[in-house]
């Protein structure tokens, strides 16, 4: 297929490479107008505007009411394309597995928030108690033993050992 046949576009530079996103590039912010954003995920913008009727987008807008893409939601609408097209699902489909991850994140986000919050009392039960224990007496076996060894036959000279 030529580039004139193929619309998708071949330069990806505008969306941030991996190492950007992790050197805390903010993935929220809004960035590209509707028609940008369409051209990066290969769709039409009416499909855009649609999606965003639907709820399964919510771009933001600009003070004179244009919407702007951010790359979560490039990342949102490739994920939708990936499902309408590559997977057979349709709209009705998509807006419950949205509904359901988003239902999941919250569930993952209170059960690591909950998880937290017990570990932090198990570490503070756990610094009572040692509190509480009375100071450890030191362990004769444990101790190193003057010269350096622990061997009983340098230690008892003399004996029947020998």
């Amino acid at each position: 297929m030529t580039r004139s046949q193929d619309s998708r576009p071949e330069d990806t530079s505008a969306e941030p490479s991996d190492s950007e996103r992790q050197a805390g590039i903010d993935e929220d912010k809004p960035l590209y107008v509707i028609s940008v954003a369409a051209e990066l995920v290969d769709m039409h913008p009416q499909t855009l505007r649609l999606y965003e009727r639907k709820g399964l987008i919510e771009p933001s807008r600009s003070a004179g009411k244009t919407r702007l893409y951010s790359q979560r939601n490039i990342e949102q609408l490739r994920d939708i394309r990936r499902l309408t097209q590559e997977l057979g699902v349709n709209l009705a489909g998509v807006e419950e597995i949205i509904r359901l991850r988003r239902r999941l994140d919250q569930l993952q986000t209170n059960m690591e928030g909950r998880i937290a919050n017990l570990h932090g009392q198990l570490q503070e039960r756990m610094d009572k108690l040692r509190l509480a224990l009375p100071p450890s007496e030191p362990d004769p076996s444990e101790e190193p033993q003057a010269g350096g060894s622990n061997n009983r036959r340098t230690q008892g000279a003399g004996t029947e050992e020998d």
